[in-house]
């Protein structure tokens, strides 16, 4: 069945002493989520778990993010995260640490519900 994504929502994150990319991955979703309310589920009685949920995580250690935590975060639908090279490491060279900055796009795609609704 062919889908239509419904949803792109974009947030920021970041961990700022810790040097933790999940945990930067995290807050970026969070971020992102907090941009949206779904309510199309209660309205046209669609289960929520007909909804394909695709993250795109953004940092510059792609391999240090547990991408399985992350989908833990996500409150609907069926998630798939993936963590690329991107997002933002600032070095503090006098702390000998790094301050990281992740991006998280957030896509939501239902299958095409195309000729199921009528208008009254």
């Amino acid at each position: 069945m062919t889908e239509k994504r419904i949803i792109l929502e974009m947030g920021t994150g970041n961990d700022l002493y810790g040097q933790d990319y999940t945990k930067a991955a995290r807050r970026a979703v969070q971020d992102a989520l907090h941009h949206s309310s779904i309510t199309l589920f209660s309205k046209l009685g669609i289960d929520h778990t007909e909804m394909r949920v695709q993250v795109t995580i953004a940092v510059q250690n792609p391999d240090a993010v547990d991408c399985d935590q992350v989908a833990a975060d996500l409150p609907r639908g069926r998630a798939e995260v993936r963590a690329v090279k991107g997002g933002l490491d600032v070095a503090d060279d006098a702390a000998g640490t790094r301050h990281v900055i992740a991006t998280a796009a957030i896509e939501a795609f239902l299958p095409d519900l195309a000729g199921k609704f009528i208008q009254s």
